[in-house]
């Protein structure tokens, strides 16, 4: 007799809040992108100095959620999908719930991309999607040992979703999608005809005091 058993599972948390206030904010959202792309010169030579294909708020501006209430409302949709996901995961937050550390905006232009990465120093890391038009690349996550696999064979073409090295997923605009942060992921180049909006963003764990 023989059994398997799975261990260590990478949670991935997908959320898409229906209705017309979430219709609206999403429309809301749009502008508020196309605005801060137009207005914002520093991150526009950030993008360029870095050969970014588009626009990024990232290095630019850190007040986004203060700056415009559109996108303050849509912190406050995260903070409850964050503190789901945390549940779902059994952290154990000791009366410190996660918070909003970071959060940017990302115009992708057709072909633009993002190379594989993680995110250092924070909990929960997460994309907002405003617009991903046909061809446009979703995100695609990394098992996270692969780096480890050293002599392993590759996994046949037709393996479960679960045991691939790679997996995209291609979310609805509208979507909220969650990951641990140390999960490596990346964004393949766009091959949309239109530009592909996204507000990402980082969730930290306060000290304690």
């Amino acid at each position: 007799m023989s059994t398997v058993t799975a261990l260590f599972a990478t949670q991935i948390y997908q959320a898409r809040p229906l209705g017309a206030q979430a219709t609206q904010l999403n429309a809301d959202l749009a502008r508020a992108c196309a605005a801060l792309a137009a207005d914002d010169a520093a991150g526009q030579a950030w993008a360029r100095e870095h050969a970014y294909k588009g626009y990024t708020s990232y290095a630019s501006l850190d007040d986004l959620p203060w700056r415009d209430p559109v996108i303050a409302e849509l912190v406050g949709v995260l903070d409850g999908h964050v503190a789901r996901f945390a549940r779902t995961l059994d952290f154990d937050l000791g009366g410190r719930p996660l918070a909003l550390d970071s959060l940017w905006v990302n115009c992708l232009e057709p072909g633009g991309m993002h190379a594989g990465h993680i995110h250092p120093g924070s909990v929960i890391s997460g994309t907002y999607y405003v617009a991903l038009p046909d061809g446009a690349a979703g995100l695609k996550f990394e098992d996270p040992r692969l780096a480890l696999m050293m002599a392993a064979p590759p996994r046949r073409a037709s393996a479960a979703r679960e045991k691939r090295a790679f997996v995209e997923v291609a979310p609805k605009p509208g979507t909220i999608l969650l990951w641990e942060s140390w999960l490596r992921h990346e964004v393949p180049p766009s091959r949309a005809k239109t530009r592909r909006i996204s507000i990402s963003f980082n969730y930290g764990w306060p000290a304690a005091v």
